[in-house]
């Protein structure tokens, strides 16, 4: 079945409920240890929920294009992808300025304000499209948010890398590309149905959330580690949902004309996996 989507109000407010109290954290971690919370931040992207799209929208698009389903469906895949990769190659790129470079390093350590910068960039075109279907689907505006997007949260994620030694950050975007690789290929490969699991994974990650309140008032490294942990598994099926929902044989489907939701969902899960990846290897070297 072939679904629009939009997120559901709960995962928007759990955006900005969970950004609060844990940057907050990371701040005083910064004063009190070398390595600070990174995961400042919960994209509502991951849990969907079904919207009716437009009559005949779809099958009038593809009639005109004269291409069949799965050719559509395929170079739906191929340019959902290609954009997925000029992201992931843009904030490495900035990430890698941020750890490699003394002077940056040092500048975004004693300015942690430019974080809240970044975040509330980071903020608006994110809801416009989260929110708005119609916008993601206007050419060349769409591609604009997304890239505003991108530059944005590679900046967060650059400051968040500079608190964290050289190696560390090296290992746990190998760890990350090896996580996240495995699962997509293991979730285009699998007859199982993970689509179907999405109202499963929106319970976990309410759950998750109120868990993340209490490991800030009964804060301990032990449940920090816990918390991380649960954290990166918890994108990682969210990772598993998101690429199925590419393919087009399963349960629920996303539109071939939503290429810029599903980057954005796809990019979003493996950035989360690598800060939680990269918080359980801080809190361990420490």
């Amino acid at each position: 079945m072939m679904l629009g989507y939009r997120p559901p109000l709960l995962r928007i407010l759990l955006l900005l409920l969970l950004g609060t109290p844990c940057m907050a954290r990371a701040i005083l971690d910064v004063h009190k240890h070398k390595y600070p919370a990174a995961a400042p931040y919960t994209p509502v992207s991951y849990v969907i929920e079904p919207m009716d799209p437009p009559p005949d929208y779809e099958e009038e698009q593809f009639a005109a294009s004269g291409l069949d389903d799965k050719t559509v469906r395929r170079l739906f895949i191929r340019k959902v992808f290609a954009v997925l990769s000029l992201q992931l190659f843009v904030t490495c790129g900035v990430v890698a300025v941020f750890t490699f470079e003394r002077h940056v390093k040092l500048f975004v350590q004693l300015n942690n304000w430019t974080y809240w910068v970044g975040y509330m960039v980071f903020l608006v075109p994110y809801f416009i499209l989260s929110c708005c279907s119609e916008f993601r689907r206007k050419h060349p505006w769409n591609l604009i948010a997304l890239t505003v997007l991108t530059l944005a949260m590679s900046y967060m994620i650059g400051v968040i890398s500079s608190f964290y030694d050289t190696d560390i950050v090296i290992i746990a975007v190998g760890i990350t590309g090896l996580v996240c690789c495995t699962v997509m290929v293991f979730s285009l490969q699998t007859r199982f149905d993970f689509t179907s699991c999405y109202g499963v994974l929106c319970v976990c990650g309410t759950v998750f959330f109120f868990f993340g309140i209490l490991c800030i008032f009964l804060y301990s490294r032990i449940m920090d580690l816990i918390y991380s942990a649960l954290g990166a598994l918890l994108f990682t099926c969210f990772l598993a949902v998101d690429t199925q929902l590419l393919l087009g044989n399963k349960k629920v489907s996303l539109n071939p004309e939503e290429y810029i939701f599903a980057t954005l969902s796809l990019y979003l899960d493996i950035i989360h996996i690598f800060l939680y990846i990269l918080r359980i290897m801080g809190r361990v070297r420490s």
